[in-house]
C-alpha cells in the first residue's frame, strides 16, 4: 500500500508535466512594435507556417445537449500480456505493454479488438498504479478495447536517448502503429489517447495519417512548445520544465521490465538514459535556456518540431480536445479546436482544471452540469469513430467551457464564441479602467523591476502543473497579495453581469530606467464585498521581444486581440532607458463572468516567476530598474477584452 501511494505521489509530480515590427516591412506597425490600424476583419491566430485566416462560424449543432453514454459492458475484465519490445529502424528497442479484454477467469477473450494506443514518457510500469500516466482503463477494457502502452525512446523501459518529441521519436510513432496493426488481437482500428505528454504523442501520431488511426482523444495537449510554456513571452519556465525533465529522467532509472526481460539490455538502457540526460538533452537544454544560448532562447526549428499545432492541417481523424482554464497549455487548447473544426469532426471541453486536475488528480469533478464522466465521453467518442457505431457522438455540443464566476459548464457552437466582440478599456491615471480614452496627461504608475513577482500566486500553482495548488494556501485562489507591489486598475462596479470568453490583449506603454524589462499582466475578478480578487488569466512579455507580426495576429473587428510575437533574434528591438515603448502582451484565453457588483481588475508588474524568468544575460540588463506605466493621450495604455452578451449564458 505504501508503495502504491508513493508511486501515485510521483505521478502527480510527473504530470505537474522581415516583419513589420522589425523595422521596414509594411506588414507591421511602427518600429516600436506597436500594432497599426487595420481594416475590419475577424481572423484566426496564425502559426509559424501559416498566416492568420478569416474565420467563419459553426452553424450546426446549435441545440446539442450532453447525454451520458454508458452502455453495458461486453467483457468481465482484462488481462495484461508480458512486456514486449519493438525494434525500431535504428535498432532501438521500445517497451510495450498490452492489455486485452478477458472473461471472469482472466482468460483473454477472442479478438480481434479495436485498440487504444498510448505513448508515454512516464514508464509503463508506473501506469499500473495510475492509469493517467500510461495504463489501461478497466472501463474501456470491459467495453471491448485492447490497450497498448509504449515507452517512447529514451524513457521508461525503452532504449535510446530521449529528446522530447524530437524527430527520431516522432519517426517511431508510425512504426509503433505498424506493429499494432500486425498483431493478431488487433482489428486494424486504432484510437489515440492520453493525458499531457501522452496527449501530445496522440496529436503528433494522428498527423502522420496512418490509415489504421481512426480517432484521437488528447487531454491537455501542448500546441506551441515555445509560446505555451517553455518560453512564454520570451522567458524560460523555471518551475514545471526542470521538474518535468528531472522526473522523466528519474522514472527512466526504474526500467523494471527491461531488466527482467534481459538484464544486460536493461543495464545498457539505464546507462543510455543517464548519459542522455547529462550529456544529451535534459541538462544541456536547461543550461542553454538559462544562459541565453541563441538557438534555444529564440524561436526556430528546434521549437517548430516540438510544436504539434504546426501539423494541425495534417490531422484527418475526428479529434476530441480536453483543456483546462489553469492548465499548462491553456493558450493552445481552444486553438486546437479552431484549427481542426473545419477539417474533421472536433469537440472541445475546457474545465476549471490545472494540469493534474484534468488528469483526475486528485479529481476532475465530473460528472457535473450534465457533462458526463471523462471515460464515458471517451467511450462515446471511440465507439462512434473507432468502432464505427452510430451512437450520436457527433451530436455532443461543439464547445463546452467552464465559466468562472458563474461556476458551471456552458455549451456553445464555436470558439471563439459566435457572439464575441472586442472591447477596449483604457488604463487611467486615477487607476480606473474604462472605455474613455485619456485626452491629456495623467498620473503615471511605477513598479520596481525584480524577478520574483508572483512567488505565491495562482500562477505558481498553475506552472507547477497544479501540484502546489494542492496546498491550502489562500494566495493560490486570491491575487490580492500579489497585487500589493503591482499597479492595479479596476473597472467601476458592474451594474450587470459581464461575460468574457477568449484571449485578451494588453497594450501597455512603459518606459524603464534599465536596458531591459519584463512585463506581467494579470486579469482578475474582484469582489468588493469580500475583498477577494479571483485570478482569471495572465500574460508575460520581455520588452526587447515586443515585435508583432500582424499577418499572424488575431483580430476581432478592427481590434487586434491576440498578438503574434516572432521571438526570433532578428525581431529583437532596442530598449532605451526612459523612452516610452508599447508592449502588446498576449494574455491567455479564459471564460469568466464578472458578476453584477464585482469589478474586473488588471494588475501590472515586472515579473511572474512561476511562469517565466528571463535568461541570465537578459535578466542582468533589467535588474535594479523601475518601470513607468504611461496612460496619457500620447501613450494610452489599454486592454482589449473578448466580450460576449451575458444572455448567452442562459
Amino acid at each position: 500500500m505504501l508503495m502504491r501511494h508513493c508511486l501515485r505521489y510521483a505521478s502527480i509530480l510527473l504530470l505537474a508535466t522581415g516583419l513589420a515590427a522589425c523595422g521596414g516591412s509594411s506588414s507591421s506597425g511602427g518600429g516600436d512594435g506597436s500594432p497599426s490600424a487595420s481594416a475590419s476583419k475577424a481572423t484566426t491566430l496564425g502559426t509559424r507556417g501559416e498566416t492568420s485566416q478569416p474565420y467563419g462560424r459553426s452553424a450546426g449543432n446549435a441545440k446539442a445537449v450532453w447525454t451520458d453514454y454508458d452502455p453495458p459492458m461486453t467483457h468481465a475484465g482484462g488481462t495484461a500480456l508480458p512486456t514486449q519490445f519493438i525494434t525500431m529502424r535504428d535498432g532501438v528497442r521500445l517497451a510495450v505493454s498490452v492489455t486485452l479484454p478477458a472473461d471472469e477467469s482472466g482468460q483473454a477473450a477472442a479478438g480481434p479488438f479495436p485498440v487504444i494506443l498510448v505513448q508515454t514518457s512516464y514508464n509503463l510500469v508506473m501506469g499500473q498504479f495510475v492509469s493517467a500516466i500510461g495504463g489501461a482503463d478497466p472501463y474501456m477494457t470491459r467495453h471491448g478495447y485492447a490497450t497498448v502502452i509504449v515507452d517512447v525512446r529514451g524513457t521508461g523501459n525503452s532504449g535510446g536517448t530521449w529528446a522530447a518529441f524530437g524527430e527520431d521519436e516522432q519517426g517511431d510513432y508510425a512504426e509503433v502503429v505498424d506493429w499494432v496493426v500486425s498483431q493478431p488481437w488487433s482489428n486494424d482500428r486504432i484510437g489515440l489517447y492520453g493525458v499531457s505528454y501522452l496527449g501530445i504523442t496522440s496529436v503528433l501520431t494522428a498527423a502522420q495519417q496512418h490509415p489504421a488511426v481512426k480517432a484521437a482523444f488528447p487531454i491537455v495537449p501542448i500546441g506551441d512548445g515555445y509560446r505555451d510554456i517553455v518560453f512564454t513571452g520570451g522567458q524560460v519556465n523555471p518551475t514545471f520544465i526542470p521538474i518535468w525533465m528531472g522526473l522523466v529522467t528519474g522514472l527512466g532509472i526504474f526500467d523494471f521490465a527491461a531488466l527482467q526481460a534481459d538484464p544486460a539490455m536493461g543495464v545498457q538502457t539505464l546507462v543510455e538514459h543517464l548519459l542522455g540526460a547529462v550529456l544529451g538533452f535534459q541538462v544541456p537544454t536547461i543550461l542553454k535556456a538559462l544562459l541565453g544560448e541563441e538557438n534555444t532562447v529564440y524561436d526556430g526549428d528546434f521549437w517548430r518540431v516540438r510544436s504539434p499545432i504546426e501539423q494541425a492541417a495534417s490531422i484527418k481523424v475526428p479529434t476530441f480536445v480536453v483543456g483546462g482554464l489553469h492548465d499548462l497549455f491553456q493558450r493552445s487548447e481552444p486553438m486546437w479546436f479552431e484549427r481542426l473544426k473545419d477539417r474533421v469532426p472536433t469537440k472541445l471541453l475546457i474545465g476549471p482544471w490545472s494540469h493534474i486536475a484534468a488528469a483526475g488528480v486528485p479529481d476532475d469533478g465530473l460528472p457535473a452540469d450534465g457533462v458526463p464522466a471523462m471515460n464515458h465521453i471517451l467511450l462515446h467518442w471511440f465507439d462512434q469513430y473507432v468502432k464505427g457505431l452510430d451512437v450520436g457522438a457527433d451530436k455532443i455540443p461543439n464547445v463546452t467551457q467552464y465559466v468562472k464566476g458563474l461556476e458551471r459548464y456552458v455549451t456553445t457552437t464555436d470558439w471563439p464564441h459566435p457572439q464575441v466582440r472586442a472591447e477596449r478599456l483604457f488604463l487611467r491615471g486615477d487607476k480606473s479602467l474604462n472605455a474613455t480614452a485619456p485626452t491629456g496627461d495623467e498620473a503615471t504608475s511605477m513598479v520596481i523591476q525584480h524577478p520574483i513577482g508572483g512567488i505565491c500566486s495562482q500562477s505558481l500553482s498553475q506552472w507547477t502543473a497544479g501540484l502546489l495548488g494542492l496546498l491550502p494556501l489562500p494566495c493560490f485562489t486570491d491575487d490580492g497579495a500579489d497585487q500589493v507591489p503591482s499597479a492595479v486598475f479596476s473597472t467601476p462596479v458592474m451594474t450587470e453581469d459581464y461575460y468574457i470568453n477568449g484571449p485578451i490583449q494588453a497594450d501597455i506603454w512603459i518606459s524603464t530606467t534599465a536596458l531591459e524589462s519584463g512585463l506581467s499582466v494579470r486579469v482578475s475578478d474582484y469582489d468588493p464585498a469580500t475583498g477577494k480578487s479571483a485570478p482569471l488569466s495572465n500574460g508575460l512579455l520581455t520588452a526587447s521581444l515586443r515585435a508583432v507580426d500582424e499577418s499572424r495576429s488575431r483580430y476581432i473587428g478592427d481590434e487586434m486581440i491576440q498578438p503574434w510575437h516572432p521571438f526570433t533574434k532578428a525581431s529583437v528591438l532596442p530598449v532605451k532607458p526612459n523612452e516610452p515603448m508599447l508592449l502588446p502582451v498576449e494574455i491567455f484565453p479564459t471564460s469568466a463572468m464578472i458578476a453584477k457588483g464585482h469589478q474586473l481588475r488588471v494588475a501590472i508588474s515586472a515579473s511572474n516567476v512561476g511562469q517565466g524568468l528571463q535568461p541570465l544575460p537578459t535578466l542582468l540588463k533589467g535588474l535594479l530598474g523601475a518601470i513607468t506605466i504611461h496612460n496619457s493621450a500620447e501613450y494610452p495604455s489599454s486592454v482589449v477584452l473578448p466580450v460576449v452578451p451575458a444572455s448567452a449564458l442562459q
